[in-house]
């Protein structure tokens, strides 16, 4: 079965370069097309990537910004929208949240943000997530729409190395296969083997 991890269209704390994290902030208009636009690529790859299939359920991130954007792409493919998972809710940044990313990505490149959620336990419920919704909806094609620092360490884990900064709006897909196990298929709708990683990307999800 295949998974499309999507990350929420944009806020104004993306537009404007803030650490967000738990912060339950609203999409903005740039993020409600975004939200469309990813609509129309899951409607195409129900030809490409799901070989005429399609897709199933989409669950959500407890986060408002997630269920908006859930809820514009399941009214346009005309799927059920599932149960919010809080496994797939965003990195809490604590005492960080609002401040500039970027300034606190350069005093803190590893993400070791002090009074932040460690990246593992990020990692381990994004992995863990995934077996909830393998359980809940066996034999399906799901659709996750959620954050971007969850997403990509997440992948990162199933890949076994670095991935890319994971854009509002995007697509990455993984596949689970019949022995259990994950494979990372695309991030950022670009297939792994030709994905690079960037090391300075914005992780303000």
């Amino acid at each position: 079965m295949t998974y499309a991890l999507i990350r929420h269209g944009q806020t104004d704390w993306n537009r404007d370069d803030r650490m967000q994290g738990s912060s339950d902030i609203p999409l903005n208009d740039l993020g409600r097309d975004q939200a469309r636009e990813a609509a129309g690529v899951l409607i195409a790859q129900q030809a490409e990537v799901l070989d005429g299939g399609a897709w199933d359920v989409i669950v959500i991130s407890p986060l408002s910004r997630a269920r908006e954007t859930a809820e514009i792409i399941a009214d346009l493919l005309s799927v059920e929208l599932g149960p919010s998972y809080p496994e797939f809710a965003e990195r809490d940044y604590g005492a960080h949240e609002g401040d500039n990313a970027t300034e606190s990505i350069r005093r803190y490149p590893n993400r070791d943000y002090p009074d932040a959620e460690p990246l593992q336990h990020v990692v381990e419920r994004g992995r863990a997530g995934l077996e909830l919704v393998a359980r809940d909806f066996p034999d399906a094609n799901v659709v996750i729409v959620c954050h971007g620092t969850i997403i990509r360490y997440t992948l990162a884990s199933i890949a076994g190395h670095a991935v890319d900064g994971i854009r509002n709006g995007t697509i990455s897909t993984v596949e689970r296969e019949p022995d259990g196990s994950w494979t990372v298929l695309t991030v950022n709708g670009i297939p792994l083997t030709e994905a690079s990683d960037e090391a300075g990307a914005t992780l303000n999800a």
